[in-house]
């Protein structure tokens, strides 16, 4: 048996609080830093920072963050951008599906009539570049219109699954529901830091 001075050293969760600091600090000097800064190479590193850390590493700084913090939104767009960069196929395609009939004017989200998967991840990077070399609120909501689109183009995808694939279907249907709910934390998102609270 271990003794309580023993039990404590052991590594465990961080605390909640600690954690959320964590998370809060790291998203904040990235993005102050990253604003600060001109260099265009910097703004890649920073736009590619999954594929140098790794998802794993990002989630565990700010996947538990509330959407309507720093953390939060910036862990949205970085999943976003990792879904695009592994499936870009099947983001045109939705895109393609969604586009003339999602409540979101497409010039927003900034998308090539007929995108292919290299129009998808052009635009996915350059959302993510947006945050740290433009303006945040317009990187965020141009995120947002994109996930409504994709949401859309989800949604038809679903109805054609029906028939043939009533799991994939269901499947689909709810990644479709999940789109739209964060294409409105990323709009949400981008009122607060307009408001100046975004944390």
């Amino acid at each position: 048996m271990l003794d309580p001075a023993q039990a404590d050293e052991l590594p465990g969760a961080l605390d909640p609080a600690l954690r959320d600091e964590v998370a809060h600090t790291t998203a904040a000097a990235l993005v102050h830093q990253g604003r600060a800064n001109a260099d265009p190479d910097v703004v890649a590193r920073l736009v590619a920072l999954v594929e140098t850390e790794g998802l794993d590493m990002v989630a565990e700084l700010w996947s538990d963050s509330p959407a309507d913090s720093l953390p939060g939104a910036l862990w949205r767009l970085y999943v976003l951008r990792e879904w695009v960069l592994r499936d870009p196929r099947t983001v045109a395609e939705r895109y393609r599906m969604g586009v003339h009939a999602a409540p979101v004017h497409d010039v927003v989200a900034g998308v090539a009539d007929a995108p292919g998967p290299e129009d998808v991840q052009a635009v996915a990077d350059a959302v993510l570049s947006g945050v740290y070399a433009g303006d945040l609120a317009v990187a965020l909501e141009r995120a947002a219109a994109f996930c409504q689109v994709l949401a859309t183009g989800a949604a038809f995808d679903a109805d054609h699954l029906d028939d043939v694939d009533p799991a994939g279907a269901l499947r689909t249907t709810r990644g479709a529901a999940s789109l739209v709910r964060t294409a409105e934390e990323l709009a949400h998102a981008a009122s607060l830091w307009r408001a100046g609270r975004l944390e």
